[in-house]
């Protein structure tokens, strides 16, 4: 499977484009292990190599990712990390509201 099409190239807002929106920041694409329970949630690119986004895994945190190691690493039963073809484009806070509580006057 193909991870990034040109397609949703050209919908990924280049880094940076979303700084400071938060929880209002759109994933647009999302890679998933379909062996175990990590997920990565793309919000930018740099149109190379690099994404910005949610990481879903032993915890959750936003961070940079790299669509190389994406595409090198395997799950723990072989498996390489897929794209999710049903993803619909979401705010980080629809995905991980408890990261964004305080933004939306939360604890």
């Amino acid at each position: 499977m193909k991870l990034l099409t040109q397609e949703i190239r050209k919908k990924l807002p280049g880094l940076y484009t979303q700084e400071g929106k938060g929880g209002k920041a759109i994933a647009y694409v999302k890679f998933f292990t379909p062996d175990s329970n990590w997920s990565f949630f793309a919000t930018e690119f740099d149109g190379e190599d690099t994404f910005f986004g949610l990481v879903e895994g032993f915890e959750k945190e936003l961070g940079y990712f790299s669509l190389n190691e994406l595409q090198q690493t395997k799950g723990p039963l072989g498996l390489s990390i897929e794209r999710d073809l049903y993803w619909k484009p979401k705010t980080l806070e629809e995905i991980a509201p408890e990261m964004f509580a305080s933004e939306n006057g939360g604890d």
